[in-house]
């Protein structure tokens, strides 16, 4: 059992062992496959015990048939920590009248099955499944507290994996920022898990969304953006996409990078890297930079940073969903505490604050 935890632990680090420690928790189950999956309401990854059980679960993991089935989601919603057999989320008939079982699992011979759901940091669940044949029943409490004794370090062996994947999103966008890049990494579904400082003070071009999403000003721009990430994961797709980005004065070039190969893991959620390069020197410093020289609260530096993006009280109302009154009382709040008495003085002052990384070059 000691090695078995000592692979587990592996997994944190090799992804590929995944299958091999499914296996060998079929193996203690006693029955004839094992499949983990990633979900966040959609497969987001999984991996099976053998190519031969792969097989059998592609059809009901690419068709998202298995979030969406109600024997998945009673899982999640029982939030038991440990694995749990089907005999304690259905009674007999349920089972028998349930589509996952009468359509999918009966009649491939399976039917009873020893499951677990793990929250990931990401807010993805991670669910592992051992199924068993439908004449072997569930199966027995020794089998279920063997598995127990496996679960704690199943879950923390995810939670590190998951971890880590988000913390190399981190870097490599702190990298481009030491390189001059605006970036950020997008993770299934469009959402933004990691971004430099850069592409955040690039207000005029990039607009944050809630929920981490991200959309850019040009609605030119956003339409290729979003083409881009619909066709991320084609074979069939340019391995980098790249198309201008403008704003009333300047322009950028928006280059969209799939993250493929052994970058992507059944723990990573990063698809794709947006860059931009920009073409002219973008002007107004990040909101950070004015935040720690003038103590200004968070909504009063995005007020100065919009005004020295260029942005017009109204602009900046509408974008960040406030009224022109709110901003009006931000803007003479950023006057007293830079000690200006006019507007256009606080401007001049921020955008003489060159942001790193950025030249006159362009």
């Amino acid at each position: 059992m000691s090695r078995l935890v000592d692979r587990i632990y592996e997994c944190a680090f090799v992804p590929d062992l995944w299958p091999e420690i499914l296996a060998k928790l079929v193996h203690i189950d006693g029955g004839m496959s094992g499949w983990l999956c990633i979900s966040n309401g959609n497969v987001v990854r999984w991996a099976a015990s053998s190519q031969e059980a792969r097989g059998d679960l592609r059809p009901l993991m690419e068709s998202g048939w298995i979030p969406r089935s109600e024997r998945f989601n009673r899982l999640l919603r029982a939030k038991h920590a440990g694995f749990i057999p089907d005999s304690i989320l259905y009674t007999p008939e349920e089972m028998r009248n349930d589509p996952a079982y009468r359509d999918m699992l009966y009649p491939r011979g399976m039917g009873w099955a020893s499951a677990t759901a793990i929250a990931l940091p990401t807010g993805d669940d991670m669910v592992i499944a051992l199924e068993r044949a439908y004449d072997q029943g569930s199966a027995s409490p020794a089998v279920l507290e063997s598995l127990n004794e496996l679960h704690a370090h199943l879950a923390r062996a995810s939670f590190v994996a998951a971890r880590m994947r988000l913390e190399q999103a981190r870097v490599a966008t702190q990298t481009l920022a030491l390189l001059g890049i605006p970036a950020l990494v997008f993770a299934d579904g469009g959402k933004a898990v990691a971004a430099n400082h850069l592409i955040e003070m690039l207000s005029g071009f990039v607009l944050w969304r809630a929920n981490d999403r991200v959309s850019l000003m040009d609605a030119a721009a956003d339409a290729l953006l979003c083409d881009a990430m619909a066709k991320v994961d084609r074979d069939d797709t340019p391995s980098v996409r790249s198309f201008p980005v403008r704003n009333r004065d300047s322009a950028m070039i928006a280059h969209v990078v799939p993250i493929r190969g052994s970058a992507r893991d059944i723990f990573s959620r990063c698809v794709a890297m947006l860059m931009l390069t920009p073409v002219t020197r973008p002007e107004a410093p990040s909101v950070d930079l004015i935040r720690s020289l003038f103590d200004l609260t968070p909504s009063e530096a995005r007020v100065a940073r919009g005004l020295a993006a260029g942005q017009t009280v109204n602009d900046i109302a509408a974008e960040s969903g406030t009224s022109t009154n709110t901003v009006r009382t931000h803007v003479k709040v950023v006057l007293t505490k830079t000690g200006y008495s006019r507007q256009a003085d606080v401007v001049a002052l921020l955008n003489g604050l060159r942001p790193p990384g950025f030249t006159n070059d362009a």
